[in-house]
């Protein structure tokens, strides 16, 4: 879920990953490799699954609750989860 999805004009995501949930403060997509064509659908729109490129791995820079800066690699479903809720960040619905 982004931030600005329920009215809150902020960079933040959270997401549950491997049992736990993540927030992520600023989150920045700052590497991307092996591109790919799935569908998705959204909270947001109406309708059925739309078509996006998505990426397999995915770097990224945040910040943590402490402001702590961090950066990561994420791969497979994770990723693009990430991806799709900092595209809301960045004002772009699928």
């Amino acid at each position: 879920m982004a931030a600005n999805m329920i009215g809150v004009p902020k960079r933040i995501i959270v997401f549950y990953d491997s049992k736990k949930i993540i927030t992520m403060f600023n989150p920045e997509i700052t590497g991307k490799n092996q591109p790919y064509e799935t569908e998705e659908g959204c909270l947001s729109l109406l309708g059925g699954p739309r078509s996006v490129t998505r990426y397999k791995s995915i770097k990224v820079r945040y910040q943590d609750k402490f402001m702590k800066t961090h950066e990561k690699r994420f791969s497979g479903f994770t990723a693009q989860i990430i991806q799709h809720e900092v595209d809301h960040c960045n004002g772009v619905l699928i």
